[in-house]
């Protein structure tokens, strides 16, 4: 497993800042932006104190998806399953039957291309009660395809049972946390791990399973966002202002079940721009989803996407490798403008 003390600085491009192995990591953050550390890690262990049928598994990287907080204040309940990510689905599947609550976390790419079969057959169709919490979702690592989950979103869209949820920030991992543990059956939620910023407390946000919530009003554009890039729509809403337009952003963090009464209400609002914005590929993921619920129910607005595009990304810096496949919040400006 690469980490940052073995990963060689990179190199900076003439007369700009020199990136560090941290930017190749890690914290989708702003400079200066408020952040909180590892809210899923302290949101779980807070709730395992109630919830005695909480426990934990990893796959050898509590450390890297915020579990270790949890293992910590919970060792009894904290099971380290190795390199397997199989084992890990299976064991969490195992407790599910035995009446425990498995919050079973690694990264992204392993659970959705290593051990998709056993979730799909172990878990889903079985309607267990297994929670899947992953880290490096899209594109929020410089480690390459090895550990971008650009494909996740399709992949866990299409199997049944599975609810997929994909938090925006910190407060609604916090949000999250309770929610999934109560909700009855299989759950594969996406992780920003770390310092993860905090965004939404500024709209008084509350995080609802299934619902879709407009943040932000406006006349001539509608983005229709989830997980990271809702903070990326709320930074280039601003943005956007201050050259006369106005941006409405709806914040979708539940993809599966989608809540296609929100998006039809908001979409059928008329003389906007509709544009989708999320951290994965433009393949499968909610750009897709909200286009076939917008054609399902006659709903015809000018449609757009922003997502990653059909391929395997580079390695490098994330605000590097952001701007280049045009998920930062100044790539999703000139893109609607140019839209516009």
């Amino acid at each position: 497993m690469s980490n940052a003390a073995n990963t060689p600085t990179a190199t900076a491009e003439p007369g700009k800042k020199r990136l560090t192995t941290s930017a190749m990591i890690a914290s989708i953050a702003a400079e200066g932006q408020a952040t909180k550390p590892a809210p899923f890690g302290h949101a779980l262990a807070a709730l395992a104190e109630q919830r005695p049928d909480i426990v934990g598994l990893s796959a050898d990287l509590s450390k890297y998806t915020d579990l270790h907080i949890f293992a910590k204040a919970h060792p009894d309940r904290f099971y380290q399953m190795g390199m397997a990510e199989q084992l890990l689905m299976s064991a969490a599947a195992g407790m599910a039957r035995e009446g425990f609550v498995p919050f079973a976390t690694t990264y992204a790419v392993f659970a959705s291309r290593r051990a998709y079969d056993f979730i799909c057959m172990a878990i889903a169709e079985e309607n267990l009660n297994v929670k899947i919490v992953c880290g490096l979702p899209g594109l929020t690592t410089g480690y390459g395809p090895s550990h971008q989950a650009t494909d996740d979103l399709a992949i866990f869209r299409a199997m049944p049972n599975l609810m997929v949820i994909d938090p925006c920030d910190a407060l609604e991992i916090e949000q999250a946390v309770p929610a999934i543990a109560a909700h009855q059956g299989p759950v594969y939620m996406r992780l920003l791990r770390g310092n993860v910023p905090l965004v939404l407390d500024e709209y008084g946000y509350t995080f609802e399973i299934g619902k879709a919530k407009t943040l932000r009003t406006g006349n001539d554009v509608l983005i229709i966002s989830t997980g990271l890039m809702t903070m990326r729509a709320l930074e280039a809403a601003k943005q956007l202002q201050t050259d006369g337009v106005d941006v409405a952003v709806l914040h979708v963090p539940t993809i599966k079940p989608l809540d296609e009464l929100t998006i039809l209400a908001e979409a059928r609002k008329p003389g906007r721009l509709v544009v989708t914005a999320e951290n994965s590929s433009i393949i499968g993921g909610l750009g897709e989803a909200v286009a076939t619920v917008l054609l399902r129910n006659g709903v015809t607005p000018t449609f757009r996407q922003i997502a990653l595009p059909d391929a395997f990304l580079d390695a490098g810096a994330l605000p590097t490798l952001h701007d280049r496949y045009g998920i930062s919040t100044q790539a999703v400006c000139a893109q609607i403008k140019a839209w516009l």
